[in-house]
């Protein structure tokens, strides 16, 4: 048997239907604080990770997949998306075309790593990058978006870690006197360590090694180094935070680990993770596009491991996702019973009248109910039905698996419209929405984080785009709720 490469893994459902609507939802706010989706190669040349994240560090160093192709090129599966979307927008001619950029992105990434829980060598990231303006305003107005994001996924006590790691001008200066600290305690370093005090003694802030906490307790801390436009900088930051709301600790031995990162660099992290409580880190690179070949372009941007973040997501979401088709499963059963003949068996009619009436609520009774029914009685639909149901139930509960011979290879909606009457089809209509009216997104420049709050704060409902005209099963309905809604508003329309 040929099994997926280690580190790699099959997502399957019912767990895709939390992936999706986890990235619909993502996609919805990030609309509405006015984010284009990117999308950008799996594979890159080497070089752009080297120059960008930079050559001294773990990722680039130990973590790349990286080969020669048929053709003599050096090239590596991206470690992470910042760079290629800096590449890409130097490529474009994006910053000829003048204003803010306001990107975003889904999609894997790829490190040769040890695989554990939540760590995959193929593993997803949600991202965003602003790229075209330095105010702190822009800082805040991320951060906005991220509370407001997480907080919709359904996380509390949510807060901001975060630090200045200076301008390009003012660290060397902080570089080199930590270089000198760090030496006198050499001897107490891995391999790991003394390799990164040679090549960038930054990165010895960011190490694995819990035995260093006290020698680095000690070390000398970026903010007393920092130039006047970036104290600047930072001090505005944290007042539109506290403007805002947003809790925050400044936490001043936070550098994060790529070289391209300037000023501001932050975490967030929720309550209820246990001691690996953050869910994303971030910050800004304000020459991260120079050193690519593009003109002086600020930029700030985040990554969500999307893995772990499905992980450790609250349970109410997670449901919700999983529950949406439980919902439909109940409605699809309700028409087909209407169209069942006067002499149907009784096990027919025990089928559509158990699925009929399923909820979230009474599923483990319906499940019982479902194992009495007699197969032998059934048509070869009922059976297809059945077993989709049978598949719901497992999926939605932690009730035992009810006897089913095969795997189900049909949705219940999907059954429902070929069970008989007779020998005709049941007809279910697809569930139309009605289209949304566009969302208008605020600007870093004439909005403050306040006005994005605003914007932010108008029902995802409203600013999500309209589901396209198809089955909804097949599209796994982005809101259940809001579908659910619809359905009821049909029924009545038709009695």
């Amino acid at each position: 048997m040929i099994t997926s490469v280690k580190g790699m893994r099959d997502l399957l459902p019912p767990e895709t239907r939390v992936w999706n609507r986890l990235e619909e939802t993502t996609r919805a706010v990030f609309s509405l604080y006015g984010y284009d989706e990117i999308r950008t190669p799996a594979l890159e040349p080497t070089e752009l990770f080297v120059r960008s994240v930079g050559e001294a560090s773990d990722i680039v160093h130990k973590e790349m997949y990286s080969f020669t192709d048929r053709g003599g090129r050096e090239v590596s599966l991206r470690p992470e998306n910042t760079a290629s979307v800096a590449r890409a927008y130097v490529e474009h001619g994006m910053p000829q075309a003048g204003g803010v950029k306001k990107l975003y992105y889904v999609g894997p990434q790829y490190r040769y790593e040890r695989p554990q829980k939540g760590r995959y060598r193929e593993f997803r990231q949600i991202g965003a990058e602003v790229l075209g303006a330095a105010d702190p305003a822009t800082d805040a107005e991320l951060l906005v978006m991220l509370f407001d994001l997480l907080g919709r996924l359904g996380f509390t006590g949510l807060s901001v870690s975060l630090n200045s790691v200076g301008s390009e001008e003012s660290r060397p200066a902080y570089v080199e006197a930590l270089r000198a600290y760090l030496l006198d305690h050499e001897e107490k370093m891995g391999e790991d360590d003394r390799r990164r005090l040679r090549e960038n003694p930054l990165r010895v802030l960011d190490t694995k090694d819990r035995s260093l906490a006290e020698v680095l307790s000690g070390a000398p801390l970026v903010l007393d180094h920092l130039d006047a436009a970036s104290r600047t900088h930072h001090e505005e930051l944290l007042a539109l935070l506290d403007a805002e709301s947003i809790p925050y600790r400044v936490e001043p031995r936070l550098v994060r680990g790529l070289d391209y990162y300037t000023r501001t660099v932050f975490e967030v992290t929720a309550q209820g993770l246990g001691a690996q409580n953050a869910l994303l880190g971030g910050g800004r690179y304000d020459r991260l596009v120079s050193d690519l070949g593009g003109p002086k372009t600020p930029g700030i941007g985040f990554a969500i491991g999307e893995d772990r973040l499905v992980d450790v997501l609250p349970e109410a979401f997670r449901r919700a996702a999983i529950e949406g088709l439980t919902e439909l499963s109940a409605f699809a059963a309700r028409r087909a019973k209407e169209n069942l003949p006067a002499d149907a068996s009784d096990a027919r009619s025990r089928l559509y009248s158990s699925l009929s009436v399923l909820t979230s609520e009474n599923i483990e009774e319906v499940a019982t109910q479902l194992r009495g029914i007699k197969r032998e009685q059934l048509t070869e639909s009922d059976i297809r039905l059945l077993e989709a149901a049978e598949a719901v139930v497992s999926s939605v509960t932690s009730a035992p698996k009810l006897d089913v011979t095969e795997p189900a290879a049909t949705s219940v909606v999907q059954a429902a419209r070929t069970v008989p009457a007779s020998d005709a089809p049941v007809p279910v209509p697809a569930i139309e929405a009605e289209p949304a009216a566009p969302a208008e997104a605020p600007s870093v420049h004439d909005a403050s984080p306040a006005t994005a709050a605003e914007n932010g704060a108008a029902t995802l409902e409203a600013a999500a785009p309209a589901p396209a005209e198809t089955d909804p099963t097949d599209t796994m309905i982005s809101d259940a709720r809001a579908r659910l809604s619809a359905i009821d508003q049909m029924l009545q329309e038709a009695k």
